[in-house]
Protein backbone atom coordinates (compact mmCIF):
# COMPACT_ATOMS: atom_id res chain seq x y z
CA UNK A 1 0.00 0.00 0.00
CA UNK A 2 1.82 3.35 -0.75
CA UNK A 3 1.80 5.63 1.57
CA UNK A 4 0.34 9.12 0.55
CA UNK A 5 2.34 12.05 1.71
CA UNK A 6 1.41 15.51 1.91
CA UNK A 7 3.39 17.65 -0.29
CA UNK A 8 6.12 19.95 1.02
CA UNK A 9 5.07 23.70 1.16
CA UNK A 10 7.68 25.59 -1.18
CA UNK A 11 10.14 27.82 1.06
CA UNK A 12 8.77 32.07 0.95
CA UNK A 13 11.80 33.98 -0.26
CA UNK A 14 12.28 35.14 3.53
CA UNK A 15 12.82 31.56 4.71
CA UNK A 16 15.12 30.96 1.61
CA UNK A 17 17.05 34.38 2.24
CA UNK A 18 17.08 33.78 6.13
CA UNK A 19 18.49 30.23 5.71
CA UNK A 20 21.27 31.47 4.37
CA UNK A 21 24.17 29.19 5.34
CA UNK A 22 22.83 28.35 8.85
CA UNK A 23 23.21 24.98 8.56
CA UNK A 24 27.33 25.88 9.02
CA UNK A 25 27.14 28.24 11.64
CA UNK A 26 25.22 28.75 14.59
CA UNK A 27 24.59 31.73 16.81
CA UNK A 28 26.02 30.40 20.32
CA UNK A 29 29.41 28.40 18.41
CA UNK A 30 29.69 31.76 16.16
CA UNK A 31 29.29 34.07 19.09
CA UNK A 32 31.31 31.91 21.59
CA UNK A 33 34.48 31.91 19.12
CA UNK A 34 33.88 35.64 18.84
CA UNK A 35 33.69 36.54 22.77
CA UNK A 36 36.91 33.92 22.73
CA UNK A 37 38.47 36.34 20.32
CA UNK A 38 37.40 39.37 22.05
CA UNK A 39 38.97 37.69 25.78
CA UNK A 40 42.08 37.57 23.94
CA UNK A 41 42.14 40.87 22.55
CA UNK A 42 41.75 42.45 25.86
CA UNK A 43 44.68 40.89 27.39
CA UNK A 44 46.72 41.75 24.68
CA UNK A 45 45.28 45.01 24.72
CA UNK A 46 45.75 45.84 28.36
CA UNK A 47 49.56 44.02 28.62
CA UNK A 48 51.20 45.37 25.25
CA UNK A 49 52.41 48.70 25.15
CA UNK A 50 55.43 50.72 26.18
CA UNK A 51 55.44 49.45 29.66
CA UNK A 52 54.48 45.44 28.84
CA UNK A 53 52.62 44.38 31.52
CA UNK A 54 52.66 40.32 31.92
CA UNK A 55 49.82 38.33 31.54
CA UNK A 56 49.89 37.47 35.51
CA UNK A 57 50.49 40.90 36.48
CA UNK A 58 47.35 41.35 34.36
CA UNK A 59 45.42 38.71 35.86
CA UNK A 60 46.49 39.51 39.41
CA UNK A 61 45.33 43.23 38.78
CA UNK A 62 41.55 42.10 37.75
CA UNK A 63 41.83 39.47 40.75
CA UNK A 64 42.39 42.22 43.26
CA UNK A 65 39.19 43.69 42.20
CA UNK A 66 37.49 40.38 42.78
CA UNK A 67 36.39 39.13 46.09
CA UNK A 68 37.62 36.11 47.78
CA UNK A 69 39.60 35.34 44.26
CA UNK A 70 43.14 34.36 45.13
CA UNK A 71 45.74 36.74 43.87
CA UNK A 72 49.29 37.88 43.86
CA UNK A 73 50.58 41.45 44.54
CA UNK A 74 50.76 44.09 41.80
CA UNK A 75 52.68 47.46 42.52
CA UNK A 76 50.91 51.22 42.54
CA UNK A 77 52.94 51.67 38.92
CA UNK A 78 51.86 48.64 37.14
CA UNK A 79 48.35 48.86 38.92
CA UNK A 80 48.09 52.41 37.79
CA UNK A 81 49.46 51.89 34.18
CA UNK A 82 46.60 49.27 33.87
CA UNK A 83 43.30 50.43 35.33
CA UNK A 84 44.10 54.41 34.65
CA UNK A 85 45.68 54.07 31.13
CA UNK A 86 45.59 50.86 29.35
CA UNK A 87 42.05 49.21 30.72
CA UNK A 88 39.77 52.47 30.21
CA UNK A 89 41.29 52.78 26.25
CA UNK A 90 40.77 49.15 25.74
CA UNK A 91 36.67 49.08 26.72
CA UNK A 92 36.46 52.32 25.04
CA UNK A 93 37.87 51.11 21.85
CA UNK A 94 35.59 47.62 22.26
CA UNK A 95 32.91 49.82 22.51
CA UNK A 96 33.60 51.85 19.42
CA UNK A 97 34.26 48.73 17.15
CA UNK A 98 31.46 47.21 18.38
CA UNK A 99 29.14 50.40 17.44
CA UNK A 100 31.37 50.63 13.59
CA UNK A 101 30.60 46.83 13.31
CA UNK A 102 27.34 46.88 13.95
CA UNK A 103 26.46 49.91 11.73
CA UNK A 104 28.25 48.69 9.24
CA UNK A 105 26.22 45.70 9.50
CA UNK A 106 23.10 47.09 9.96
CA UNK A 107 23.12 49.85 6.96
CA UNK A 108 24.27 47.34 4.63
CA UNK A 109 21.54 44.95 5.21
CA UNK A 110 18.93 48.00 5.07
CA UNK A 111 19.92 49.20 1.37
CA UNK A 112 21.05 45.54 0.80
CA UNK A 113 24.37 47.73 -0.70
CA UNK A 114 27.47 45.28 0.93
CA UNK A 115 29.53 48.66 0.51
CA UNK A 116 27.50 50.34 2.51
CA UNK A 117 29.43 51.83 5.87
CA UNK A 118 28.41 53.14 9.35
CA UNK A 119 29.19 56.95 7.36
CA UNK A 120 26.90 56.42 5.14
CA UNK A 121 24.32 59.04 5.62
CA UNK A 122 26.78 61.60 6.67
CA UNK A 123 27.81 60.89 9.89
CA UNK A 124 31.42 61.34 9.64
CA UNK A 125 30.66 64.72 7.71
CA UNK A 126 28.46 66.11 10.36
CA UNK A 127 30.83 64.79 13.29
CA UNK A 128 33.17 66.32 11.81
CA UNK A 129 32.07 69.81 11.12
CA UNK A 130 31.01 69.73 14.73
CA UNK A 131 34.07 68.87 15.88
CA UNK A 132 35.92 71.42 13.83
CA UNK A 133 33.51 74.29 14.92
CA UNK A 134 34.95 73.66 18.48
CA UNK A 135 38.28 73.24 17.78
CA UNK A 136 38.58 76.57 15.46
CA UNK A 137 36.68 78.70 18.01
CA UNK A 138 38.67 77.57 20.53
CA UNK A 139 35.77 75.50 23.04
CA UNK A 140 37.16 73.36 25.78
CA UNK A 141 37.84 69.71 25.22
CA UNK A 142 34.76 68.46 27.22
CA UNK A 143 32.54 70.67 24.37
CA UNK A 144 34.56 68.25 21.24
CA UNK A 145 32.29 65.28 22.02
CA UNK A 146 29.09 66.89 22.38
CA UNK A 147 29.56 68.99 18.81
CA UNK A 148 30.66 66.15 17.59
CA UNK A 149 27.64 64.16 18.32
CA UNK A 150 25.81 66.62 17.95
CA UNK A 151 26.59 67.46 14.26
CA UNK A 152 26.69 63.56 13.30
CA UNK A 153 22.90 63.33 14.65
CA UNK A 154 22.02 66.41 12.63
CA UNK A 155 23.69 65.40 9.26
CA UNK A 156 21.84 61.71 9.24
CA UNK A 157 18.18 63.75 10.06
CA UNK A 158 19.00 65.89 7.43
CA UNK A 159 19.86 63.27 4.62
CA UNK A 160 16.43 61.43 5.48
CA UNK A 161 14.20 64.32 5.80
CA UNK A 162 15.79 65.43 2.29
CA UNK A 163 15.56 61.42 1.15
CA UNK A 164 11.95 61.65 1.80
CA UNK A 165 10.86 64.58 -0.54
CA UNK A 166 12.35 62.48 -3.31
CA UNK A 167 11.58 58.91 -5.06
CA UNK A 168 14.29 57.63 -6.99
CA UNK A 169 12.81 53.70 -6.85
CA UNK A 170 10.46 53.39 -9.50
CA UNK A 171 10.78 49.37 -9.62
CA UNK A 172 8.36 47.08 -8.35
CA UNK A 173 7.60 47.22 -4.63
CA UNK A 174 9.24 50.32 -4.57
CA UNK A 175 7.71 52.53 -1.78
CA UNK A 176 8.23 55.14 0.51
CA UNK A 177 11.31 56.49 0.83
CA UNK A 178 13.31 54.52 -1.35
CA UNK A 179 17.15 53.53 -0.72
CA UNK A 180 18.44 55.65 -4.19
CA UNK A 181 16.98 58.97 -3.25
CA UNK A 182 18.55 57.99 0.97
CA UNK A 183 21.57 57.33 -0.20
CA UNK A 184 22.10 60.07 -2.63
CA UNK A 185 20.91 62.55 -0.18
CA UNK A 186 23.32 61.36 1.95
CA UNK A 187 26.12 62.01 -0.79
CA UNK A 188 24.70 65.28 -1.09
CA UNK A 189 24.97 66.45 2.59
CA UNK A 190 28.22 65.10 3.46
CA UNK A 191 29.63 67.22 0.58
CA UNK A 192 27.89 70.20 2.20
CA UNK A 193 29.19 69.52 5.14
CA UNK A 194 32.61 68.74 4.08
CA UNK A 195 32.59 71.87 2.44
CA UNK A 196 31.76 73.88 5.40
CA UNK A 197 34.04 72.39 7.14
CA UNK A 198 37.36 72.54 4.83
CA UNK A 199 36.32 76.45 4.62
CA UNK A 200 36.48 76.74 8.47
CA UNK A 201 40.08 74.76 8.61
CA UNK A 202 41.46 76.92 5.76
CA UNK A 203 40.21 80.58 7.82
CA UNK A 204 41.93 79.01 11.04
CA UNK A 205 45.21 77.70 9.61
CA UNK A 206 47.06 77.22 12.65
CA UNK A 207 44.14 74.53 13.86
CA UNK A 208 44.49 72.00 10.96
CA UNK A 209 47.16 69.31 12.57
CA UNK A 210 44.43 69.35 15.46
CA UNK A 211 41.34 68.77 13.26
CA UNK A 212 43.42 66.44 10.80
CA UNK A 213 44.31 64.57 14.38
CA UNK A 214 40.39 64.24 15.16
CA UNK A 215 39.87 63.21 11.66
CA UNK A 216 42.40 60.13 11.68
CA UNK A 217 40.68 58.88 14.64
CA UNK A 218 42.32 58.46 17.74
CA UNK A 219 41.86 56.90 21.83
CA UNK A 220 44.88 58.55 23.08
CA UNK A 221 43.19 60.33 25.75
CA UNK A 222 40.61 57.75 26.40
CA UNK A 223 39.42 57.90 30.24
CA UNK A 224 36.84 56.31 32.01
CA UNK A 225 34.63 59.22 31.81
CA UNK A 226 34.32 58.94 28.04
CA UNK A 227 33.35 55.65 28.99
CA UNK A 228 30.76 56.36 31.04
CA UNK A 229 29.99 59.24 28.28
CA UNK A 230 29.43 56.86 25.62
CA UNK A 231 28.37 53.59 27.31
CA UNK A 232 24.63 54.53 27.56
CA UNK A 233 24.24 55.38 24.08
CA UNK A 234 26.34 52.30 22.81
CA UNK A 235 24.27 50.11 25.30
CA UNK A 236 20.42 51.17 23.73
CA UNK A 237 21.84 50.97 20.11
CA UNK A 238 23.59 47.44 20.56
CA UNK A 239 20.11 45.90 22.79
CA UNK A 240 17.59 47.46 19.75
CA UNK A 241 19.92 46.38 16.90
CA UNK A 242 20.21 42.83 17.91
CA UNK A 243 16.21 42.95 18.70
CA UNK A 244 15.71 44.05 15.25
CA UNK A 245 18.27 41.86 13.83
CA UNK A 246 16.04 38.77 12.23
CA UNK A 247 13.77 41.56 10.73
CA UNK A 248 16.72 42.98 9.01
CA UNK A 249 16.43 39.89 6.78
CA UNK A 250 12.49 40.13 5.94
CA UNK A 251 14.18 43.70 4.11
CA UNK A 252 16.68 41.48 2.38
CA UNK A 253 14.09 40.15 0.16
CA UNK A 254 12.16 42.93 -1.15
CA UNK A 255 9.83 45.88 0.12
CA UNK A 256 6.29 43.74 -1.18
CA UNK A 257 7.11 40.66 0.23
CA UNK A 258 7.92 42.09 3.71
CA UNK A 259 4.48 44.05 3.13
CA UNK A 260 2.90 40.40 3.13
CA UNK A 261 4.77 39.22 6.09
CA UNK A 262 3.03 42.24 7.86
CA UNK A 263 6.29 44.62 7.90
CA UNK A 264 5.83 48.23 7.60
CA UNK A 265 9.66 48.41 5.55
CA UNK A 266 9.66 52.33 5.91
CA UNK A 267 9.03 52.35 9.93
CA UNK A 268 11.58 49.36 10.07
CA UNK A 269 14.05 51.30 8.02
CA UNK A 270 13.83 54.28 9.59
CA UNK A 271 14.01 52.46 13.30
CA UNK A 272 17.10 50.91 12.18
CA UNK A 273 18.51 53.58 10.82
CA UNK A 274 17.80 55.98 13.81
CA UNK A 275 19.52 53.24 16.22
CA UNK A 276 22.76 52.70 14.33
CA UNK A 277 23.02 56.20 13.56
CA UNK A 278 22.59 56.85 17.28
CA UNK A 279 25.27 53.89 18.00
CA UNK A 280 27.84 55.39 15.51
CA UNK A 281 27.53 59.09 16.83
CA UNK A 282 28.36 58.59 19.98
CA UNK A 283 31.58 56.26 18.90
CA UNK A 284 32.66 58.93 16.60
CA UNK A 285 31.93 61.53 19.12
CA UNK A 286 34.98 60.42 21.53
CA UNK A 287 37.41 58.22 18.83
CA UNK A 288 37.00 60.54 15.42
CA UNK A 289 36.46 58.90 12.11
CA UNK A 290 38.28 55.31 12.09
CA UNK A 291 37.32 53.93 9.01
CA UNK A 292 36.99 50.49 7.41
CA UNK A 293 35.59 48.80 10.21
CA UNK A 294 31.92 48.88 9.71
CA UNK A 295 33.23 47.38 6.81
CA UNK A 296 35.77 44.95 6.70
CA UNK A 297 34.39 42.98 9.70
CA UNK A 298 30.87 42.31 8.80
CA UNK A 299 32.16 41.14 5.26
CA UNK A 300 34.73 38.79 7.02
CA UNK A 301 32.00 37.71 9.67
CA UNK A 302 29.60 37.24 6.50
CA UNK A 303 32.66 34.79 4.93
CA UNK A 304 33.15 32.82 8.36
CA UNK A 305 29.48 32.17 9.73
CA UNK A 306 26.34 33.29 8.02
CA UNK A 307 24.60 35.75 6.29
CA UNK A 308 21.70 35.58 8.13
CA UNK A 309 21.61 38.98 10.26
CA UNK A 310 20.07 37.10 13.60
CA UNK A 311 23.82 35.79 13.33
CA UNK A 312 25.42 38.20 11.61
CA UNK A 313 25.18 41.51 13.81
CA UNK A 314 25.59 40.19 17.58
CA UNK A 315 28.76 38.30 16.33
CA UNK A 316 30.11 41.52 14.13
CA UNK A 317 29.73 43.93 17.08
CA UNK A 318 32.03 41.55 19.26
CA UNK A 319 34.07 40.84 16.14
CA UNK A 320 34.56 44.45 15.86
CA UNK A 321 35.01 45.45 19.73
CA UNK A 322 37.93 42.74 19.09
CA UNK A 323 39.21 44.26 15.66
CA UNK A 324 39.53 47.74 17.15
CA UNK A 325 41.22 46.66 20.29
CA UNK A 326 43.88 44.74 18.31
CA UNK A 327 44.14 47.68 16.21
CA UNK A 328 44.80 50.46 18.78
CA UNK A 329 46.88 47.97 20.66
CA UNK A 330 48.88 47.92 16.85
CA UNK A 331 48.83 51.60 16.70
CA UNK A 332 50.53 52.83 20.15
CA UNK A 333 53.19 50.14 20.06
CA UNK A 334 54.46 49.62 16.66
CA UNK A 335 56.47 52.95 16.85
CA UNK A 336 56.91 53.70 20.25
CA UNK A 337 56.75 55.75 21.89
CA UNK A 338 55.15 57.68 19.38
CA UNK A 339 51.49 56.41 18.18
CA UNK A 340 50.33 55.81 14.54
CA UNK A 341 46.72 57.46 13.67
CA UNK A 342 44.38 54.80 14.72
CA UNK A 343 42.63 54.96 11.25
CA UNK A 344 45.31 54.57 9.34
CA UNK A 345 46.09 51.28 10.79
CA UNK A 346 42.45 50.17 9.98
CA UNK A 347 42.39 52.01 6.37
CA UNK A 348 45.78 49.41 6.20
CA UNK A 349 44.17 46.35 6.90
CA UNK A 350 41.00 47.34 5.00
CA UNK A 351 42.44 47.86 1.72
CA UNK A 352 44.18 44.78 0.88
CA UNK A 353 40.84 43.36 2.37
CA UNK A 354 39.21 44.93 -0.58
CA UNK A 355 41.07 43.44 -2.63
CA UNK A 356 40.66 39.78 -1.31
CA UNK A 357 37.00 40.62 -2.07
CA UNK A 358 37.39 42.25 -5.81
CA UNK A 359 39.22 38.94 -6.70
CA UNK A 360 37.44 36.01 -4.51
CA UNK A 361 34.85 34.39 -6.36
CA UNK A 362 33.82 32.91 -2.89
CA UNK A 363 33.82 36.76 -1.15
CA UNK A 364 31.29 38.27 -3.88
CA UNK A 365 28.75 35.33 -3.98
CA UNK A 366 28.95 35.40 -0.04
CA UNK A 367 28.16 38.88 -0.18
CA UNK A 368 25.65 39.30 -3.00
Amino acid sequence: MTELRRPERPRTALERTAGVKLASASLPRALGVAVLLLIVAAAVGVSVGPTSLSLATVWNGIAEHVPLMPHGHVNSVDAAIMWQIRAPRVVLAAIVGAMLAGGGATYQGVFRNPLADPYLLGVAAGGGLGATVVIVSGGSSELLPISAFVGATAAVALTYALGNTARWDTGPGAAGVGNTSIILAGVAVAALFTAVQTYLMQQHLTTIQTVYGWILGQLTLASWTDVGTVAPYAAVAATLLVVLASRIDVLRVGEEEASTLGVDPNRLRLMLVATATLGTAAAVAVSGLIGFVGIIVPHAVRLTTSSSYRILLPVSMVAGAAFLILADAAARTVQAPSEIPLGVVTAIVGAPFFLFVLRSKRARTALS
